[in-house]
């Protein structure tokens, strides 16, 4: 079965989104595999956001990142990643349609509430990033 990463950034669990998130990912029968609060630091975004490290910007990724807690969850379901990546949006929330997670609850380009993994490999890499096989339900 497909899996993929949702983080829900911290302004999203500071806004008190994560139920919402979670609410619209199960509606569209994908299972929750595994979840956890985690803090980030500089390290691990090194390595997740490897493609950026020598980009200006990111100081501001990591500044925000590890601004608080980071709900971490592994999705499952057929399609996952390119269905929670539509129900995503645009990276950029200020251009998400309205009716995608982005449009209706993120800000702009950095504070766009969730990062979704953007394919199957990546979503992989990801996982073995931030979680252990004892915290996957299988």
């Amino acid at each position: 079965m497909e899996k993929t990463v949702v983080l829900i950034k911290p302004d999203g669990v500071q806004k008190k989104y994560v139920g919402e998130i979670i609410s619209r990912l199960e509606k569209k029968g994908f299972t929750m595999v595994s979840g956890k609060l985690v803090m980030l630091n500089e390290s691990l975004l090194r390595t997740w956001y490897a493609h950026h490290v020598d980009k200006p910007f990111f100081p501001d990724i990591v500044s925000y990142m590890t601004s608080g807690p980071v709900m971490a969850m592994i999705w499952e379901g057929d399609n996952v990643v390119s269905v929670v990546r539509e129900m995503a949006g645009v990276t950029d929330s200020s251009k998400a349609d309205k009716g995608t997670i982005r449009g209706d609850l993120g800000e702009d380009i950095q504070r766009n509430v969730v990062h979704i993994s953007d394919a199957v490999e990546s979503a992989q890499k990801e996982i073995g990033l931030l979680f252990t096989p004892q915290d996957i339900l299988e």
